[in-house]
Order: C-alpha cells, then sequence, then structure tokens
C-alpha cells in the first residue's frame, strides 16, 4: 500500500511540474480532512468525533456553519435539526435559524448515531451537543487546522462578518492567510467574494457538485481563480478537472472518500486531499507520506505562492 501511495505522489508531481517551480518539486502533501471530523466511527460534528479524527490523523477538521436565531456560529450540517438532533420537539426539530443557541443546547446529538450503528455505539455518544464555532476555537485552539463551510450564506445574517470576527478573536486570521490553517469553502460563490472584498488574504475553496464541461470549465475555474485557492468536486468528475485546476494553482480536494482504493486511484489522478469520514484510512493509504496537521497546510501554502509566482513569472 505504501508503494502504491508512493507511486501516486510522484504521478501528482509529474502532472504539477508546469506550474510548480523546480525549487518547489518535492512531493505535494495530500491533505487528509475529517469529514464532520470522524463521522464514520463518532456522531458528526460533536466534540468526540473532533477528537478521534484528530486522533487517527486528519490534518483538518470540517465545520458547517448555521446560525442560530440569536446570531451564533454552530456547527451542524443540516439546515434542520430533525435527523441528528433528540430532546424536546420544541427545541429539537425544526430549522436551526429558528432555535435560540440555549434551545439548542438542550439538544442530544449522539444517540440517533448509537442507533443508526450499534456496532459503533459508545455510550460516551449519549448527550454529545451541538457546539459553537467559538466552544471549538477555545477547545482546539492554534494547534489545529479547520475546514470551515458557511452554509445557506444567504439567508443567514452576516454569516461572513461574524466567521471573520471569530476568527480574529481567536487570532487565526493571520495564520490562516500566511499557512491556510482555516480553510473556508462554500457552494456559494457569492459567499466567498463576499469574504475575498472583506480580506483577499484568505483561502477560499469554491464547492461544485458536478463542474461544467469544457469550454465552460475553463471559464470557471479562470473566475473561482480570482478569490479562490482550490475547488472542491464530486470524486467522479476528477480526471476532467485536474490539470485545468493545477493549471491555474488550484487545489482540487475531492468529497467524501472512504474507501482505500478509491483513494489511491484519486491521489494518483492528482488530487491534493480528500474528505473522508475514515481518516485513519487515509493516513494508513499515505504511510509514510502522511503529514501531521500544521505542516501540511503550511507545505500547501507554500507550493500555491510559489505556483502562482511561477504562473506570473
Amino acid at each position: 500500500m505504501r508503494r502504491l501511495a508512493l507511486v501516486a505522489r510522484l504521478a501528482l508531481v509529474s502532472s504539477l511540474a508546469a506550474v510548480v517551480p523546480a525549487s518547489g518539486a518535492a512531493l505535494p502533501p495530500v491533505v487528509n480532512i475529517g469529514h464532520r471530523g470522524a463521522s464514520g466511527y463518532a456522531p458528526e460534528h460533536t466534540l468526540a468525533s473532533y477528537d478521534l479524527a484528530l486522533q487517527m490523523g486528519a490534518d483538518y477538521i470540517e465545520q458547517d456553519l448555521q446560525l442560530t436565531s440569536d446570531g451564533v456560529l454552530v456547527v451542524l450540517h443540516d439546515e434542520t435539526l430533525d435527523r441528528t438532533a433528540r430532546g424536546e420537539a420544541e427545541n429539537c426539530t425544526g430549522l436551526v435559524s429558528s432555535k435560540t443557541l440555549a434551545q439548542i443546547k438542550t439538544c442530544d446529538v449522539g444517540s440517533w448515531f448509537n442507533d443508526a450503528h450499534p456496532d459503533l455505539a459508545r455510550p460516551d455518544y449519549v448527550g454529545q451537543r451541538i457546539p459553537t464555532l467559538e466552544e471549538l476555537f477555545q477547545r482546539y485552539g492554534k494547534r489545529v487546522n479547520y475546514y470551515i463551510e458557511t452554509k445557506s450564506p444567504e439567508t443567514a445574517d452576516h454569516m461572513e462578518e461574524r466567521l471573520l470576527a471569530l476568527l480574529d478573536k481567536y487570532r487565526l486570521r493571520t495564520l490562516s492567510s500566511r499557512s491556510w490553517q482555516v480553510l473556508i469553502q462554500s457552494f456559494s460563490a457569492p459567499s466567498l467574494e463576499k469574504i475575498h472584498a472583506l480580506d483577499p488574504s484568505l483561502p477560499l475553496i469554491q464547492l461544485a457538485s458536478f463542474p461544467p464541461a469544457s469550454p465552460e470549465l475553463e471559464a470557471s475555474l479562470d473566475t473561482i481563480a480570482t478569490y479562490a485557492v482550490g475547488y472542491g468536486i464530486l470524486p467522479i468528475t476528477i480526471p476532467a478537472v485536474v490539470a485545468a485546476a493545477h493549471a491555474r494553482c488550484l487545489v482540487v480536494h475531492p468529497w467524501p472518500i472512504d474507501p482505500p482504493s478509491v483513494m489511491v486511484s484519486l491521489i494518483d489522478a492528482g488530487a491534493d486531499g480528500m474528505f473522508t469520514d475514515v481518516p485513519d484510512k487515509l493516513d494508513a493509504v499515505l504511510g509514510k507520506r502522511a503529514g501531521r496537521g500544521r505542516q501540511v497546510a503550511r507545505r500547501a501554502a507554500l507550493l500555491h505562492r510559489q505556483c502562482l509566482k511561477a504562473k506570473a513569472g
């Protein structure tokens, strides 16, 4: 498996040779992104899931943002509470945006996982709570990398400004600009463009389930490259996208990838990282090539700067 991973990384270096200068031609990192934490083993977007992802070798932990009715950024994938929250219906069903933080904090978001996955059930998953983004910053600080998505930002009051205010409060904004400690992603181009207007130095990732076919793809990537550093897509679209994205110095992070055989094939195809529910499996695929957290983020940011410099010169 390690030999396969090495071959895959060499193939990726070759694919980037035209845009990465010789001084940065060492094997680029493959970023291991814990999709909602280690959500293949623990209830998604909980402290238990994030702790486990980091133990399993995740370089980044992912947060999906929702906004409560009293203006607090909380970490939950769905706009509604119904799928993962258990508790009083008044507090734990319906739109997150219709609930106060106090209401949401009464909800248990671990029990559903035990019911759905009895083979993975653990007593300490019962009673897990929906974390606020600030609570995660308080828990992990500058020790970890964050991959944050603005969800439904069009209807969330000043979500982007609230996010940047928290980055400032916990002194993460400068680290994000310089060494990609925080990557911000969204399906909403207007949300990313707004963040770019507020701070052009922040690294942004444009999400797209199915990119357009050529020549529309090239035009789309040209636009994305004006405000973003990367492209997040479904794995089935990787072969058509990687070369065009790399030519514009955009990293490519497909999602979500769990079978090790698919991980290997995507690395071989040139993916720069991937979201996975099982970060331990990606860590095993990468073997000795696996980096560690902050080191991986710094290396990825450096390679991106080198790529832009080479392209400009």
